[in-house]
Parts: C-alpha cells; sequence; structure tokens
C-alpha cells in the first residue's frame, strides 16, 4: 500500500523528526511471520457493512461554486488521520492550515504510525475520520474498504479545477499512473499523492573516490561487488526484518527483462505466471549468486531499514535497494558529502523486454476519503489544496520527494536524492515500470514471498525453490475465494 515499513517498532509517534521510520510502498505490510506486530486479519478487519455515500451518511454540504466546486460547508469541522513516518506529517499540516483559512473551520489532526489499529474500530463503529494517509506497516485494508463502501468515489475531485488553473481539472494535472493506480475497478477512491522512484540507492561521493562506475548489467553488478568487496566493504545492505524491501528492485527487475506482459501475468496471480517466466529464474540466481559470494552486508538480515540506512550512510555498504523516501528518512545519519543517488534497473542481456534506463517508479502515499465521515466533501477539498503546485513543492523542499503533480518541481532546486531521482525520472522517458501485485496482495508478497527472500539472502534457500514456493503461494491465493480479486489488461 502506501508507502512504505514496520518502523513502529524503533520509533515513537511523538518523534517529531522527519526520521520517524518509514515505509511499507507501494505502499507494504510488514513480514509479519518474522516480526511480532497485529496480524493482518486484525487490521482488515473493518465494518462489514454495505456500501456508503455522502447522501446515505447525510453529510453536511455547501452551495458548489467556481472556488468552491466540491461544495463544502463553511465552518464545517474536518478530521484528518495521517501516517507520520519517513516522511513526517508537517506538510499535512501546512494544507490544512489552508483549509482552515478558506472555510473557517477547526481541523483535527492526528499523527501516527498505527493507523490500522486506531481506525479498525472507528471504522466498525461508523465514526472514520474525514481524510485518512492510509501508510505504513500497519495499514488499513484498502481492497476490503473499498469492497464495504466504505471508500469515498473521488470522480468529483478529478473532475475539480485545479487551484493554479481553472482550465484544468485535477485529473489533468496529476501522473495518469495515479488515477490507474487508484481504481478498484471501475470506482477510482484512492489518491497516492506521493511519486517514488524505486531502485538500487547508493552514495556517488562512495563511487567516485574509488573509481568505480554504476553498471548497466547484472553481470556488471557482480563483477563490481567483487572489487567492493576487495577493498573491505559491503557491497550491499537491506532491511532483512523486513525482506519485501528487496522486492522493490527484485520485482521491477523481473519486469524490466521479462517485459510488463509477463510481469502482468504474475499480478493477475495466472497459473505458472512465476516459475514459466525465464526472467524470474534470471533474477532470482542473480540474488542468489550475491548471497553465495557473501555481497550482503554481515548481519543484514537483523537489520531494520533505519538500521540499514544507517549502516549505508556510514559507510559499511555500497548499495541499497530502496525508494525515494530514503533521503528523508536517512537525513539525521546522511553526511554532507554523501551525493545520495538513485541507478535505473540493470539489463539482463540483449533480449531484455525493457530497454537499460528503465525505471520503477509509481505514485504512493495512499489517501483516502471516508464515505461515511462527516464531512467527505472536505476531505476530498484538501487532497484537492495538497494538489496545489504550491504544496507539491511545500513537499518537495520538506520532505525531498516529488508529488503526483506533474512537472511541480520545475525550476526548484532539488537536494541531491531527489535531483538524482528526478532526472533518472525523466531519463527513462516512457520505460516507467508499475506493479500492483504488492498493492493487491501485501500478505502473499510481504509475508509470504517477503520470507522466502529472507532465506534466499541468507543462503538458506536456493533459487529454484524461491520459484517453486512463490508459485505454490501465489495459487493458493488465487484459489481463495475470501481474497477479492483484481485484474490488469495486457
Amino acid at each position: 500500500m502506501g508507502s512504505t515499513s514496520a518502523e513502529n517498532t524503533e520509533n515513537t509517534e511523538n518523534n517529531g523528526s522527519a526520521s520517524v521510520g518509514r515505509r511499507d510502498l507501494i505502499r507494504r505490510s510488514a513480514a509479519l511471520g518474522l516480526i511480532s506486530v497485529p496480524t493482518m486479519s486484525f487490521l482488515s478487519a473493518c465494518a462489514t457493512g454495505g456500501g456508503g455515500s455522502d447522501e446515505e451518511s447525510k453529510a453536511p454540504g455547501g452551495a458548489k461554486s467556481a472556488t468552491n466546486p466540491l461544495g463544502v460547508k463553511q465552518g464545517t469541522a474536518l478530521e484528518a488521520f495521517i501516517f507520520k513516518g519517513g516522511l513526517g506529517d508537517q506538510y499535512a499540516k501546512d494544507a490544512e492550515a489552508d483549509y482552515k483559512s478558506k472555510y473557517k473551520a477547526e481541523v483535527k489532526h492526528t499523527g501516527t504510525q498505527q493507523v490500522g489499529p486506531k481506525l479498525t474500530p472507528r471504522f466498525a463503529g461508523g465514526n472514520p475520520p474525514d481524510v485518512i494517509d492510509n501508510s505504513g506497516a500497519d495499514h488499513l485494508d484498502m481492497n476490503k474498504l473499498s469492497t464495504q463502501g466504505q471508500l469515498q468515489d473521488l470522480k468529483a475531485l478529478l473532475d475539480a479545477p485545479s487551484l493554479d488553473d481553472a482550465s484544468k481539472k485535477i485529473s489533468d494535472v496529476i501522473h495518469p499512473s495515479t488515477i490507474e493506480k487508484g481504481k478498484h475497478g471501475d470506482t477510482f477512491d484512492v489518491l497516492y499523492y506521493a511519486f517514488t522512484i524505486y531502485g538500487t540507492w547508493y552514495s556517488q561521493k562512495a563511487l567516485d573516490d574509488n573509481g568505480w562506475q554504476y553498471p548497466k548489467t547484472l553481470d556488471e553488478m557482480v563483477k563490481l561487488c567483487g572489487e567492493i568487496k576487495k577493498k573491505g566493504i559491503a557491497p550491499w545492505t537491506y532491511a532483512g526484518k523486513y525482506p519485501y524491501y528487496v522486492h522493490f528492485n527484485l520485482f521491477a527487475q523481473i519486469a524490466k527483462i521479462g517485459g510488463m506482459e509477463g510481469w502482468i501475468a504474475i499480478d493477475n496471480l495466472e497459473p505458472n505466471a512465476w516459475t514459466s517466466n525465464d526472467a524470474v529464474k534470471q533474477v532470482v540466481e542473480h540474488y542468489e549468486e550475491l548471497a553465495a559470494k557473501k555481497y550482503f552486508l554481515a548481519g543484514s538480515q537483523g537489520l531494520t531499514h533505519i538500521q540499514s540506512q544507517t549502516a549505508w550512510n556510514k559507510g559499511k555498504a555500497v548499495f541499497i535497494p530502496n525508494g525515494s523516501w530514503v533521503e528523508n528518512e536517512a537525513a539525521p545519519t546522511t553526511p554532507k558529502d554523501f551525493g545520495m543517488s538513485v541507478g535505473a534497473l540493470f539489463d539482463g542481456s540483449a533480449g531484455d523486454k525493457l530497454p537499460n534506463g528503465t525505471l520503477r517508479a509509481e505514485p504512493s502515499e495512499p489517501y483516502i476519503v471516508s464515505a461515511k465521515g462527516k464531512n467527505p466533501a472536505g476531505g476530498m477539498e484538501l487532497l484537492r489544496i495538497m494538489l496545489s503546485k504550491k504544496h507539491a513543492q511545500n513537499f518537495a523542499t520538506k520532505v525531498k520527494s516529488l508529488t503526483c503533480v506533474v512537472d511541480a518541481t520545475e525550476g526548484m532546486t532539488l537536494s541531491p536524492g531527489l535531483a538524482s531521482a528526478s532526472k533518472a525520472f525523466k531519463g527513462a522517458g516512457d520505460n516507467i515500470i508499475s506493479l500492483q501485485l504488492q498493492e493487491w496482495y501485501p500478505s502473499l508478497t510481504d509475508e509470504k514471498i517477503g520470507g522466502l527472500t529472507g532465506q534466499l539472502l541468507t543462503g538458506e534457500l536456493k533459487a529454484a525453490d524461491w520459484i517453486k514456493k512463490a508459485q505454490g503461494y501465489a495459487d493458493a491465493v488465487a484459489k481463495d475465494d475470501s481474497v477479492k480479486k483484481f485484474k490488469r489488461e495486457k
């Protein structure tokens, strides 16, 4: 789901710094079988009632106008529940201040890392907050909320005029993939506000100081890892407690080599989608080789995302799989001359379906509006405010990350990591990979397959067994009638 990971085991909600941990992405439950957090069944046990709508909830509405296209009633209070992870929550407070000023209304703000545990009983009780940043390890199950009619249809938001140019609708100013990713069936009910660049993150200074070049191919990466290890440095580290972080790269690398049609078959839980795809074998065997040659920092399997990033910042490892939130999250331990950078996916061979420079980049940080909240119109209006260039640039400045607002950072002086991410994104052109498996079936990817990946990287599991078991887990989900299925068109 939204962004990002199981950080609440090491940070407290009241820590106001931007270093408060992150992320599940794309979105991204914790590997619940590996750590002690509430189970997904608990977190997703929301209200089981039927569909809901603005009319059903009898939410107060105001007169619609050019300046108030969503019909927010003056003076109507708004409640916002914001995930306070690696991005913090100040950017949301800034937008809330504009809402408060325009509508002369109070805004109740809660910043937390425990979205699911705190809101599950409120949805069940019929009194959810109006707008929610549903991210972090303990997020709500949006598939179930959508199926139950708990999520506001956001079509009115897409059709509303942009605050920057009334001649353009919101749908005209946000990246098209934001709309695709935010749909459950034909209904757009999730706004992924951030735009995350996933890939292999590294220190440009570390490469420059040693005369190394970022590799273009998997074979070049293996060769470079050997040179790095000779220097007494670990080539890689990763968040071993949450091994699904490795999937940010591993899954996308499969799609890059084998093509989107093959990956979409995996997204769609088709039979033999894992076992019949040669790219799966090539990529998983690559990780098996890295593990066999001990190219991962010793002890990485016991590290949280924060601990692995800190080790990376301290020069104990050169590469780490991550998303563009890492610059803000790791800021407290990042040296000033670190030169944080991100590289595109590696070529497998000349037969790759997608070219060099291909990048995984997709909407993240899911915002939802409660259909049965007291002020759904206000919830959508807050999102409209956040989608202005003013607040998109404020987000980039405060948390060093892009938003879904197209070209919002043009002309800005960007931080090193954000500048690198922006450059990689532009360099990729149309060769952008977006995956759905982790969004639709987080228990499958993060718990089940994540557990396999953890064993793969410690050498306890062979690539062939990883593939066979991953297919078995996917097949089990496909046959489970209690899990709602989604489908991508090829």
